[in-house]
């Protein structure tokens, strides 16, 4: 009995090693992330570009679906621009790519650092530091 249970107690300390744990954790925190952006339709409500080129309007009407797939879609007017999209914990950050995409989706092409972020919105920039 005795033996059982130090074996027990092993398989434990070894199921949740620090490495282990860690690993979970972070796959929740993507699994957060996820189910948060691919619920209900995004747009863009702010997009400034260079720091001081405010091109917000040329975003106007468009609506964003992300799927949980990694595949996203902008729609304006009934056209469709898809791309697919990924997250990254670690660097607190979105990479958007939507190939063949004509202006202004194709400006979304980046790897975006959430600055701030809610339940129903998010602020980001690109390393260049066009916020969105």
């Amino acid at each position: 009995m005795r033996n059982r249970i130090l074996y027990f107690v092993l398989v434990c300390t070894a199921l949740c090693t620090p490495v282990s744990c860690k690993k979970f954790i972070q796959q929740q925190q993507e699994n957060a992330i996820v189910d948060l952006v691919t619920n209900g339709s995004w747009r863009v409500t702010r997009y400034i570009e260079q720091g001081t080129n405010n091109i917000t309007d040329s975003f106007l009407l468009y609506k964003f679906q992300f799927n949980k797939d990694g595949t996203v879609y902008g729609e304006r007017f009934g056209q469709q621009s898809s791309g697919t999209w990924s997250a990254d914990v670690s660097s607190k950050s979105i990479t958007s790519v939507f190939p063949g995409a004509v202006y202004p989706v194709i400006l979304l092409n980046h790897t975006w650092t959430v600055t701030d972020s809610y339940t129903d919105s998010v602020a980001a920039k690109t390393a260049a530091g066009a916020p969105a």
